[in-house]
């Protein structure tokens, strides 16, 4: 099982929206990929509550079958709308990918 990883730090503001808005409709978007993405094992969405300096705003927890199924949920066109609207409101991006 590849598990997928990624945290974001949101823009205070953008898209005529607040971190917390974005954040919210971003955990949706993210959440209803897994009913059109069959490849998606499992998939969770926690927006965050701990606002220090060091915190990110909104993590993502995946699991996919192996490499493959990560490539095809990466260029399948739902997720690439996602990944279009959430480039307009981060500001920071961290990922990792590992085996289990």
């Amino acid at each position: 099982m590849l598990k997928h990883i990624v945290m974001w730090k949101l823009k205070e503001n953008a898209e005529d929206k607040s971190k917390i808005g974005n954040a919210l409709l971003m955990k949706e978007m993210l959440e209803t990929l897994k009913e059109v993405i069959p490849e998606i094992e499992d998939i969770e969405v926690g927006v965050n509550v701990n606002f220090s300096d060091e915190s990110y705003d909104v993590v993502l927890y995946s699991k996919f079958r192996n490499e493959e199924a990560l490539r095809i949920y990466q260029d399948h066109p739902e997720h690439q709308k996602v990944a279009e609207f959430v480039g307009k409101i981060k500001e920071e991006r961290v990922v990792v990918d590992y085996l289990d």
